[in-house]
């Protein structure tokens, strides 16, 4: 035991340059987004005077910066995927933030909440103002819509009868419905759909996480539709 004053027994050894040079950079590489525009202003009604003024912290592509809200949502919406997105929300499941974050990144054409209104938003790091969201309060509302639509119903969930997803030949117009985490697909959506999909696993658990199979299903129709990978 040391008989030195608190503040001298373990002393504090000092930063190099080098050092503190590498805590300021990584301070600034912390920073998102850009600051307030410089230079002449740009023309075009797409610019938000507020961002140019202020600078754009939101989480929004480079090529984005500075645009108005609702010109982004405008040029997203002219070139959408033609499949939507549907996850069942009897429990308030958390996962559905995720979803939609995913959903966006992969520019989906909605994302369909099938029962309760309310969701926890905090996953999707404020990308449901770009994406459209959808609300059907029972299953059969729901189903309704996509008949509608043309919309073939795939569901994604270990049944019986679910056939793998990485041989499946997904249809380009359809609508990919994931159930609540845990007890996963309600029977009325099983009964809906036109084919259930599982996605093939080689660990020892039975189920993955809903968020990580929308992801992997949504990445399969990218990679068929928008990339020409046949099965």
């Amino acid at each position: 035991m040391t008989d030195l004053p608190p503040d001298e027994a373990l002393p504090t050894p000092a930063q190099t340059p080098a050092e503190t040079a590498a805590e300021g950079e990584s301070e600034a590489k912390a920073e998102v987004g850009v600051g307030p525009w410089e230079g002449e202003l740009p023309d075009g009604d797409h610019w938000d005077p507020d961002l140019l003024a202020d600078g754009d912290r939101r989480n929004v592509l480079d090529k984005y910066r500075y645009w108005k809200h609702e010109a982004i949502v405008a040029e997203l919406d002219s070139r959408r995927h033609e499949f939507h997105i549907a996850i069942e929300n009897w429990q308030h499941d958390l996962n559905i933030g995720t979803v939609v974050r995913t959903a966006n990144a992969f520019l989906a054409k909605e994302v369909h909440i099938i029962g309760r209104r309310r969701w926890n938003r905090r996953g999707a790091m404020v990308t449901d103002r770009y994406q459209h969201v959808r609300h059907h309060p029972t299953v059969e509302d729901f189903v309704t819509w996509a008949e509608g639509e043309g919309l073939a119903i795939i569901g994604i969930d270990i049944f019986p009868d679910s056939v793998p997803l990485e041989t499946y030949e997904l249809p380009e117009k359809c609508v990919l419905v994931f159930g609540q985490e845990g007890p996963g697909l309600t029977p009325e959506v099983h009964d809906a759909a036109v084919a259930t999909l599982s996605i093939e696993q080689f660990g020892s658990t039975r189920s993955i996480n809903a968020a990580s199979a929308a992801a992997i299903a949504m990445h399969a129709w990218v990679r068929r539709h928008v990339f020409q990978q046949h099965i």
